[in-house]
């Protein structure tokens, strides 16, 4: 790999993390802002106490800052790729042992495209270094 496609692929994984952390800023919004129609866009009929689902929200706002923080201070995606796995593991566990609405399974493969598009990327820097 010339010096030209490393950055290239380094200018991609970077906009894939902004991406990635943009997607949960939005989704931590909607849960802090509008917890009661947040739940039930994703297919719950009522979600009580709305503490729970604001504290969700925060926790996708200081995942994403970790996700940016992460790779524009080092370079790295541990976090992101930790997050995503936990999230893959538990939202698909969760689906299948129990009935859930729509949002469930979508968020966990939408998690795992997202943690395995980065992980692909990083992979191919390393493998043309």
């Amino acid at each position: 790999m010339n010096l030209s496609e490393r950055f290239e692929a380094l200018d991609i994984e970077r906009w894939l993390v902004i991406l990635i952390a943009l997607h949960s800023f939005i989704v931590g919004l909607a849960l802090m802002v509008a917890p009661q129609w947040a739940p039930t866009f994703g297919g719950w009929p009522h979600v009580e106490p709305l503490f729970f689902i604001r504290q969700a929200g925060i926790f996708h706002f200081v995942l994403a800052t970790g996700y940016l923080v992460e790779h524009f201070n080092r370079r790295d995606i541990t976090l992101l790729l930790m997050a995503k796995g936990a999230a893959v593991i538990f939202l698909l566990g969760y689906w299948i042992a129990t009935p859930v609405p729509w949002i469930v399974p979508f968020s966990g493969f939408a998690d795992g495209l997202m943690g395995a598009a980065v992980l692909f990327v990083r992979r191919h820097l390393k493998s043309k270094a």
